[in-house]
């Protein structure tokens, strides 16, 4: 007689395959006129949309993506932080996994999401095109499964952005050729609206609207190039619930302070006397005399219920307390008030140390250059750098291409697994050590090793206060990357 457990879990089996579903959308790269900041610019979107289309799926789903490249520049998709096993083809960034979409070209991401839920988000992964094209990922739970905390009555996407009122392919083209520090954003924008504190921007401010006494759950997604942020509700608490496709144990604040990439899940609830109150987002920004975009986004958090406006007299929404944009403190308070759920297993054994300086260094002008080329500090040019290495992208292969096809010359395998030169990383550091070396190196991991990652900051040209290292691709090698001028 055959063993009904056996039989069971067969058909759990079936039931659980059964369950999943295959999503499949088209992604037309092409420019569209947008408008902010009274200027119209001829943007580069998906769908002719900004942002782009939110994709909502359910944890075990499977993503199949057809990217067509109608702009003018060379594009490629990353679906930020989901875990592509054995899909490293379909990650996404530019010469990395795979080489670029061309002008008139095309390509197909699949991938399945795997173990997680939450909010994540895609976004272009060439030069900077990730400034306008990008939109959110949003991972349910698995059809029959719930949320672990009360669900909420509405869910929105909140996505933080910055805007130049320029084309942002000239802005980082400008900076490589100087060698000069890009110019800073001209506006932060909530949903894609600067909001009320921009010129040319209020009509189109971003209202998000609540009942009182019901629950929302707002996805909030720091999609800005190069900016940390804070980010508040006006007299309302938020309660994190998850982080980067991952639950919490969840935690009360007043405000919230994402670095570019990172999502967080907050709870909301219409607890105050109807009205209408500020979402507001401004940077944080420590390093000591770096430039950065000081300015403020507003949306519109409104209650169904608020009373109407007498007429002639406009009801102006109530404003938060934002932190100053050095507000070391609060930021710390906020990413360390995170906890698994549960107990983590951490290994005790580790087969692999890395330890891995992050910063921005100086290269002399190369000899015959013209000062325009080298309008850093000093007549320099700068470069970020990870163990004095600052990247170089490969000219006609992918990196991934080239390792699965042994094809050589594309990287080296010698990226070193420690600074080259230990010195003071936090304090004045000698101008010998300014200097990164450029190459395309890669450190190669066993599959299945375990590692260990020490990043530290280095203030060659200033305090570099956090540090940001993505590993979303699970390869066999772990590919440690920064490149020239941005």
């Amino acid at each position: 007689m055959a063993n009904p457990l056996c039989y069971f879990s067969f058909i759990s089996i079936l039931l659980l395959f059964a369950n999943a579903k295959t999503q499949y959308h088209d992604f037309v790269i092409q420019a569209t006129p947008v408008k902010r900041l009274c200027k119209t610019h001829n943007t580069i979107t998906v769908n002719g949309q900004f942002p782009g289309p939110t994709l909502e799926v359910n944890n075990g789903d499977t993503l199949v993506i057809n990217v067509v490249n109608r702009a003018r520049y060379n594009v490629t998709i990353h679906w930020h932080g989901v875990k592509q096993i054995r899909t490293a083809w379909a990650d996404g960034p530019e010469f990395i996994t795979q080489c670029p979409i061309r002008p008139g070209g095309s390509y197909t991401y699949r991938f399945t999401i795997q173990e997680q839920e939450g909010t994540l988000w895609w976004h272009a992964h060439s030069s900077w095109l990730r400034a306008t094209v990008y939109g959110a990922l949003i991972i349910h739970p698995k059809e029959g499964e719930f949320y672990p905390f009360p669900k909420p009555r509405r869910e929105t996407p909140i996505l933080l952005g910055e805007w130049w009122d320029a084309n942002p392919i000239d802005v980082i083209r400008q900076a490589t050729r100087t060698g000069a520090a890009p110019n800073v954003s001209d506006a932060y924008t909530i949903n894609g609206q600067p909001g009320d504190l921009y010129r040319c921007s209020s009509k189109d401010t971003t209202i998000v609207l609540v009942d009182s006494g019901e629950t929302s759950l707002l996805r909030v997604i720091n999609a800005a190039l190069n900016q940390q942020l804070f980010f508040t509700v006006a007299n309302h608490k938020l309660t994190v619930v998850g982080a980067d496709a991952s639950y919490v144990q969840p935690f009360t604040t007043s405000v919230l302070m994402l670095g570019p990439g990172q999502t967080t899940d907050v709870l909301i609830t219409g607890n105050q006397p109807p009205a209408r109150y500020y979402m507001a987002a401004r940077a944080y920004a420590s390093a000591q005399g770096a430039p950065f975009d000081n300015t403020t986004t507003t949306a519109i958090l409104e209650y169904k219920n608020t009373p109407c406006a007498v007429q002639g007299i406009k009801i102006n929404p109530v404003f938060p307390s934002l932190p100053q944009f050095n507000d070391t403190a609060t930021a710390a308070a906020f990413t360390t008030s995170f906890r698994s759920p549960s107990k983590v297993e951490v290994p005790t054994e580790i087969d692999e140390n890395l330890f891995i300086t992050v910063g921005l260094g100086l290269k002399n002008c190369p000899r015959g250059a013209s000062s325009s080329s080298c309008q850093g500090p000093n007549g320099t040019r700068f470069a970020a750098s990870m163990n004095n290495v600052s990247f170089v992208l490969p000219p006609n292969f992918s990196i991934l291409q080239a390792h699965q096809q042994g094809i050589p010359g594309i990287f080296s395998t010698d990226f070193p697994a420690v600074p080259p030169v230990k010195f003071d990383y936090t304090g004045n550091v000698i101008q010998s050590l300014w200097q990164p070396v450029p190459g395309t190196k890669v450190y190669k991991l066993k599959y299945g090793a375990k590692v260990q990652v020490v990043l530290q900051g280095t203030s060659i040209v200033t305090e570099t206060r956090q540090a940001y290292l993505s590993m979303d691709g699970q390869s066999s090698d772990l590919l440690l990357t920064t490149q020239e001028s941005g």
